[in-house]
C-alpha cells in the first residue's frame, strides 16, 4: 500500500520541476488543450443537456403540492447542475475519456521504450510527458464545467417548454431565485482538484506500465477506476470543507 503512494509522490516531485525548454512546454500545452479539452466539448455538451432536462422533468413531476411554486423546478435544476452534476459527474466522464487516453498513451511509450530514449537524451520524462497534461486539464476543465452548467440549464428549460410542465417565466425565475456566487466558486474548486486527480493518477499508471499491449490496457482500466474512486472520495472531502 505504501509503495504505490511513495512512487506516486516521487513521480509528482519529478513532474513539477521547471521545464528544460519553456518553448517546447508551451507547444505541448496547446496540443493538450486540443486533445484533452476541445475534443471533449461535444460529449460534455450533449450529456449536460440531457442531465439538465432529466432533473427538470423529475422535479416537475414530483411537485404534487399546490403550496410549492413551480419556480422550484428552475431552482432545483440550477443547484443540482452547479453543485453536483456538472463538476462531479462530468469529471467522472472525463476520467473515462481523458484518463484512459493519458494512461494508454504514456503506457505505450513505456512498453515501446520511448521513455527510456527520452532519459538517454537527458530529458526528464515525467516533466516532459505529464506536466503539460496536468496543466492543460487544470486550465481547461473549468471551462468545460461552466459550459456544462450552461448547457444543463438550457436543457432543463428546453424540457420544460417541450413538455409544457413549467412555463418559461417560472423556470427562469427559479434560476434567478436565491443565487449565491459562492456555489460557482465551489464547483470550480472541485473541478480543478478533479482535473489534477484524473491527469496525475492516469499519468502514474501509464508511466509505470510494464510488459506489452495487454498491460497497457490494464493500466488504462486501473487509471479510470482509481481516478473515479478518488474523485468520489475528494468530492465528499471538499463538500465537507467548503459547504459545511
Amino acid at each position: 500500500m505504501l509503495k504505490p503512494i511513495g512512487r506516486y509522490i516521487l513521480l509528482m516531485l519529478r513532474v513539477f520541476k521547471k521545464p528544460d525548454k519553456v518553448k517546447i512546454f508551451r507547444k505541448q500545452l496547446f496540443t493538450e488543450f486540443q486533445s484533452l479539452g476541445t475534443d471533449s466539448l461535444g460529449i460534455v455538451a450533449i450529456i449536460s443537456v440531457f442531465m439538465g432536462a432529466v432533473v427538470a422533468i423529475q422535479t416537475a413531476y414530483n411537485i404534487d403540492s399546490p403550496l410549492i411554486p413551480l419556480t422550484m423546478v428552475g431552482f432545483t435544476a440550477r443547484q443540482s447542475m452547479v453543485l453536483e452534476f456538472s463538476p462531479t459527474i462530468v469529471s467522472l466522464i472525463l476520467a473515462g475519456k481523458v484518463g484512459s487516453r493519458i494512461a494508454s498513451e504514456i503506457g505505450t511509450m513505456r512498453v515501446t521504450e520511448q521513455i527510456d530514449a527520452l532519459k538517454i537524451m537527458g530529458i526528464n520524462p515525467p516533466n516532459y510527458l505529464i506536466l503539460p497534461k496536468i496543466t492543460a486539464a487544470i486550465l481547461y476543465n473549468p471551462i468545460l464545467i461552466v459550459l456544462s452548467i450552461i448547457m444543463g440549464l438550457f436543457g432543463g428549460w428546453l424540457a420544460c417548454i417541450v413538455t409544457q410542465l413549467v412555463t418559461s417565466q417560472d423556470y427562469i425565475s427559479g434560476l434567478r431565485y436565491w443565487f449565491e456566487a459562492y456555489t460557482i466558486f465551489y464547483a470550480l474548486i472541485k473541478t480543478v482538484v478533479f482535473a489534477f486527480i484524473i491527469t496525475s493518477i492516469s499519468g502514474y499508471f501509464g508511466y509505470y506500465t510494464t510488459g506489452g499491449a495487454l498491460e497497457v490496457g490494464r493500466a488504462s482500466t486501473k487509471a479510470v477506476v482509481f481516478s473515479s474512486i478518488f474523485i468520489i472520495l475528494f468530492n465528499l472531502i471538499l463538500t465537507q470543507l467548503l459547504l459545511a
